[in-house]
This record gives structure tokens, C-alpha cells and sequence, in this order.
């Protein structure tokens, strides 16, 4: 039961997170921002938000501050929008999936690109 109540709360989380940054959050530091997933702890009072950010390293690290800078605001509109008794506590965490997924596949495509100069299939 637990497990399916933090999955459901994680879904309902990585939804509304995303509305409010989109929507809610004016921060200038914070570019393009998406929720690739929440990990809720066991008794729902901690969630690690996990976002992928589009840029360099310099605006990822600017959109990270202003994520950090900003979680207390995201969490106040939580408590409103969503009927939970406690709000979790938000950590922020930059996902690099996204950029190791097109890394690996930049990767692949020159292997590939390499074996039909050589003439191999």
C-alpha cells in the first residue's frame, strides 16, 4: 500500500512541480527546465525532484540556484494545490540521462558512420 501511495503522490509531485515552474516561477536564472522524475521517501515527508535542463553548464548551473533559490515558493504552492498532510521537502537534483542518452548515441552514430567507410556492414 505504501509503495503504490508514494508512487501515486511521486506522479501527482512531478506534475504539479512542473505546472509551477512553467507557470509560477518568475526566477530570470531559470531556463528550460523538465521534471524527469520524484523519488518519495518512505514516509512521504521527503521527495528528491529530479530535473534535466536544456543549455551549458553555466545556465544549467544558474537554473539549478534558481530551483534552489525558489523551493520554498514551489513547496507553498504544493501545499495548496495538493491534499496531503504533510508536504514533502523538495531537493532538487540535475538528471544527466538525457545528455548521457544523446551522448551514447553520438557515439553510436560515428561507429556506425566509421564502419560504412570502411565498407563493413
Amino acid at each position: 500500500m505504501t509503495k503504490q501511495r508514494a508512487q501515486r503522490l511521486s506522479e501527482l509531485l512531478k506534475k504539479e512541480i512542473s505546472e509551477i515552474i512553467l507557470r509560477e516561477v518568475k526566477d530570470p536564472r531559470i531556463g528550460f527546465v523538465s521534471v524527469t522524475g520524484i523519488d518519495v521517501s518512505g514516509d512521504l515527508r521527503h521527495a528528491k525532484v529530479f530535473v534535466s535542463v536544456y543549455g551549458n553548464k553555466q545556465e544549467r548551473s544558474d537554473t539549478m540556484a534558481g530551483l534552489e533559490k525558489a523551493t520554498g515558493f514551489i513547496r507553498k504552492l504544493l501545499a495548496e494545490r495538493i491534499n496531503v498532510y504533510h508536504t514533502p521537502e523538495l531537493l532538487f537534483r540535475y538528471d544527466d540521462s538525457i545528455q548521457h542518452g544523446v551522448h551514447i548515441n553520438e557515439l553510436l552514430e560515428k561507429v556506425k558512420n566509421e564502419q560504412e567507410e570502411r565498407g563493413e556492414a
